[in-house]
């Protein structure tokens, strides 16, 4: 099942997606969940099959898969190839950063080049989204904590990124980062799925590899940061970005007003933003 949070001709709301449309979930269950992070707190038990629908997805339009996580957990520096072309040495664990809410936007919408800055870059990248609590997960259990899987630009402002050894600068500007267009259920994969992953700028394919190119999968990922984080539903784990960053290719490409970010999952979809230069004010 594919669930997204929407904006409707009516208002926001979150449902499942099918070709044809949304089937609206927060009318549909009787309004017992505000939003899509308490349906996954919840269990997706209850949740109908969505064989009618109530919006075509022309009339939607996209935000990010959960808009009020309370947490962004994002791993540097996780794919072999990535690392080479950084220059970083390997390290024993995880380099975890946080992103915060404003900090992305859904699919479909405009990617905001800062004014601060010429060197907006894309870091096409397998988001898990947590649908079961839980402190000190081990390995083991990992895959029974995540609700489903979910596309993710990890937009950075590298010269603000490179201004100290902290990540957080370059990573925080609003609407820099793109999140969705849904996330696929993780009984979508079953256990411990094998995902293809791949960036294109303006249909030019920029970025391509697999979860098992990655330093540390992601049910280890999952086990050191619910050691040092209480994980919650709805919280999100941006897992990392393969080799091929605009910042180190030769001349570097940044991203530009008018080109076009695609993050593509293979069995979730794509992620689409524009990118617009941010208006001053």
């Amino acid at each position: 099942m594919r669930l997204a949070t929407v904006v409707t001709p009516e208002g926001e709301t979150f449902g499942a997606v099918t070709d044809r449309g949304l089937l609206d979930l927060r009318a549909r269950l009787g309004g017992r969940y505000p939003d899509l992070k308490a349906l996954l707190a919840a269990g997706p038990a209850d949740v109908p099959e969505p064989v009618e629908i109530d919006y075509a997805l022309a009339d939607l339009t996209w935000r990010p898969v959960v808009p009020n996580p309370s947490k962004i957990i994002c791993v540097g520096l996780n794919y072999r190839d990535h690392r080479a072309e950084t220059g970083n040495r390997e390290s024993a664990h995880p380099a975890l950063f946080l992103r915060t809410p404003d900090s992305q936007v859904g699919h479909g919408q405009p990617l905001l080049r800062p004014g601060e800055s010429a060197t907006l870059d894309y870091e096409g990248e397998v988001a898990v989204v947590v649908g079961r609590a839980g402190r000190r997960i081990p390995r083991s259990r990992a895959w029974q904590h995540i609700g489903g899987i979910s596309c993710y630009n990890d937009g950075s402002v590298r010269e603000y990124q490179r201004h100290t050894a902290q990540y957080t600068a370059g990573k925080n500007f609003p609407r820099t980062g793109g999140f969705g267009p849904w996330l696929t259920t993780i009984d979508e994969f079953g256990s411990a799925p094998l995902l293809t992953l791949s960036c294109r700028v303006n249909g030019t394919t920029v970025q391509a590899a697999r979860t098992d190119d990655m330093i540390f999968p992601i049910d280890e990922i999952v086990e050191y940061a619910s050691t040092v984080f209480a994980l919650e539903p709805g919280d999100v784990i941006v897992t990392g970005t393969p080799g091929g960053v605009g910042s180190r290719r030769e001349p570097p490409v940044y991203l530009q007003a008018g080109d076009v970010v695609e993050v593509e999952i293979d069995g979730v979809g794509v992620l689409r933003n524009p990118v617009a230069d941010e208006t001053p004010g």
